[in-house]
């Protein structure tokens, strides 16, 4: 892969940035995440911990076991022993697959835990593989021609089924043959994969489930006729075939979901029914053991949501609860969570301004609120990590302030009481199980990468899962605090290395102030290269406006058909207030950086408010919320046409005409979240306004950018650029 650069119109080189030990590591050890372990997963009797880890330089991972009693690890397998020296391949569906869960990984990216941990399901290069924990026996699973996607174990675990060429198919273990479940799936109306804004916006990634017997198939079918197809070229060699993929845009054509159950050995399908010309999205599916088969189904603007119940015989449903916001509802995947009898469910509602965690009964009536103000709406942290039916208590994520969150315990109607206290604080714990006695904990600070650990459920500390990682060379120089004044915003300042009280310092802030994701936390990881770019002689700073979550649900929701006018105002007052109380931070001199959402931001800052920012670079930025998704956009702008207003606000577009400082846009030509059209459209209308700007294509790039070299180098550029300018 290469970079090619269409537009350099700067008027002079920017100054170059050199290479360093640091950034180099950085780049090779993808941002220090290899080495360490990932997606870890107790066995169900508590023995064992089955988790990934890649070496500290090499992106493809293999599968380990840790031995709870005695402390010890060993290696359950890796890729090499499954290709026998064949080359990893993956098709265009499961690159995209991956894109969608943000993983940037090669060799064994998941791996599925038969019910009774006896065995151990993997996918490479579209194969899948079935590992005998006791013997390390693999059989390799003889399935036809196309790759398997979003494979699982059946509830008894003797079969795996499996989405090939459109349909769902099933493998029976002892007999080692492929059958179809479903068929008729086509390209355009596939079965059994969830379609794309419910993997890129409502994190749910399957699309069809196994009954608790392992008798049916619960399976979605998605009809795509009619919505639009984005190709994506790639453009160094344009004699290659394009990737399509359905993309619908706000206010145009959705793909229709339904669901269909089929007897696990295949036969014609009984229709679910629900009020779909109402409620078309499909936002949640779970099948418990004990429990209803439950659906959580949401109108188009996203204001209005029903929990259904499923009678499995008949296809037909039942209203157990209706959720309303006159802004937007947020989606929290593991709810509803039923309790192990079956007797009600746990569910998570902001109706009070708060989000409060509420258990229900079977008929969907409120039994209590177990709950109140949990921990406020996340994207990318869970509310809910389980429930213990011995302790009649459930294990949440929860935290004094947005920048902090612990495991804590709360028993009906009590309050929550951290039970991680032996581990270190203030911090961020994400990643967290609980099975049986035992818990598994992913805790990371501003000290200290992302590390887990298993504990017993009150706390003591049994283990660490043993990282080969590389540590850091560099130590972020990182203050968080929260404002006095305005919206009492979160703030994080990192200084650069030799800091002189009292000197004035160019400003780099980094932006992202969108829904669902918090820039200031207690985390070394998402700082490094931050502290970085502040070691070329800057200060950098971040803050957490209005339309961030964990402030409660006003505050998030003030964003509300704008995403142009409260969030700026947010990000330069909350700059002014915290120049108030560090005065090395010189706002004569501050450029901002954002990427997705951040690179939308930091855009629409350096061309909207000049007469207060330098420069600009904007990494992947949405342009025109037009072109980017249904399910994200409406639920904040509106559907157009109707909401013409808050996408014209909105556009970066708009604010064209007010550009005088320099901008940088650097964007993946591959791109299949934000396609590369937003960044050429901006250039494009810059171009013909006479506004002069850079633009820097990354060449075959999706959304994220792993190579090593590229990602120095995008650095050096990023750095150099604010060299120039500021």
């Amino acid at each position: 892969m290469h970079l090619l650069a269409l537009a350099m119109l700067t008027a002079t080189p920017p100054s170059p940035v050199a290479v360093d030990a640091f950034l180099q590591e950085f780049a090779e050890t993808r941002r220090y995440l290899s080495g360490r372990p990932v997606g870890a997963k107790l066995t169900p009797d508590g023995s064992a911990v089955l988790f990934l880890r890649s070496q500290p330089k090499d992106a493809r991972q293999m599968l380990f076991e840790f031995d709870v009693k005695s402390g010890q690890t060993k290696e359950l397998l890796t890729p090499e022993a499954l290709l026998q020296g064949a080359a990893e391949t993956l098709t265009a569906a499961e690159k995209a697959r991956l894109e969608r869960m943000r993983v940037s990984a090669r060799g064994f990216t998941s791996f599925q835990l038969s019910a009774d941990g006896k065995r151990l399901l993997v996918a490479l290069s579209g194969k899948l593989y079935v590992v005998e924990r006791a013997t390390a026996k693999v059989l390799a699973l003889k399935t036809g021609d196309g790759a398997c996607l979003d494979p699982k174990f059946s509830a008894d675990g003797a079969s795996v089924a499996y989405v090939r060429n459109h349909d769902v198919h099933v493998v029976e273990l002892s007999k080692n043959v492929e059958r179809p479940v479903t068929q008729g799936g086509t390209e355009v109306r596939p079965h059994g994969l969830a379609e794309f804004v419910a993997q890129e916006e409502m994190s749910r990634f399957q699309g069809f489930w196994f009954s608790p017997d392992g008798a049916q198939v619960l399976f979605q079918e998605t009809d795509q006729a009619g919505v639009e197809r984005f190709a994506v070229a790639d453009p160094l060699h344009p004699e290659a075939e394009v990737d399509r993929f359905h993309y619908p845009r706000p206010g145009r054509k959705n793909a229709a979901v339904k669901l269909g159950l089929v007897p696990l050995k295949g036969g014609r399908p009984t229709w679910v029914t629900w009020d779909a010309a109402a409620f078309p999205y499909l936002a949640t599916v779970k099948w418990p053991a004990k429990g209803a088969l439950t659906l959580v189904v949401q109108n188009r603007e996203q204001t209005k949501e029903q929990i259904l119940a499923v009678d499995p015989k008949t296809g037909a449903t039942k209203v157990l609860l209706t959720e309303e916001d006159a802004a937007w509802l947020n989606l929290a995947q593991e709810f509803p969570a039923w309790l192990p009898d079956g007797s009600g469910f746990f569910w998570m509602s902001e109706k009070s301004g708060t989000s409060d965690i509420e258990l229900r009964r079977a008929d969907g009536s409120l039994d209590a609120v177990w709950v109140k103000d949990v921990h406020g709406y996340d994207g990318h942290t869970k509310y809910l990590i389980g429930y213990s039916e011995k302790d009649a208590a459930l294990f949440v994520f929860t935290g004094p302030n947005p920048t902090e969150s612990y495991v804590a315990k709360v028993t009906k109607g009590g309050k929550p009481e951290r039970v991680t206290g032996k581990l270190p604080s203030p911090a961020l714990e994400t990643g967290a199980s609980v099975v049986g006695e035992l818990m598994l904990v992913t805790t990371a600070s501003s000290t200290a990468m992302p590390k887990t650990v298993v504990l017993k459920k009150d706390g003591t500390i049994v283990g660490e899962l043993p990282s080969v990682a590389l540590e850091p060379s560099l130590k972020p120089n990182l203050t968080l605090l929260q404002l006095k004044t305005g919206q009492r915003s979160w703030a994080a300042v990192l200084k650069p290395k030799g800091f002189t009280a009292g000197k004035k310092y160019p400003v780099i802030l980094n932006v992202y102030a969108g829904p669902g994701h918090l820039e200031v936390t207690q985390t070394l990881r998402e700082n490094l290269v931050l502290q970085w770019l502040a070691d070329q002689g800057f200060i950098v700073v971040k803050l957490d406006g209005r339309g961030t979550p964990r402030r409660g649900r006003d505050f998030e929701r003030a964003i509300k058909g704008d995403f142009a006018t409260v969030t700026a105002a947010d990000q330069l007052d909350g700059l002014k207030a915290l120049a108030a109380e560090v005065p090395e931070l010189d706002l004569t001199r501050v450029g901002v950086y954002g990427w997705s959402f951040g690179g939308y931001m930091a855009a629409l800052l350096g061309l909207a408010h000049g007469d207060q920012l330098k420069s600009a670079v904007a990494g992947a930025p949405v342009v025109d919320w037009l072109d980017y998704d249904t399910h994200y956009t409406e639920r904040y702008l509106g559907v157009p046409p109707a909401a013409a207003k808050a996408y014209d606000v909105s556009s970066v577009l708009t604010y064209v005409d007010r550009a005088k400082r320099p901008l940088l846009l650097i964007h993946g030509t591959a791109d299949d979240n934000v396609y590369f059209l937003h960044s050429l459209k901006l250039s494009d209308a810059l171009f013909k306004a006479g506004k002069p700007h850079a633009v820097l294509p990354l060449a075959n790039f999706t959304h994220m950018v792993p190579d090593p070299i590229v990602t120095q180098r995008l650095w050096q550029r990023i750095a150099g650029f604010f060299k120039e300018t500021l």
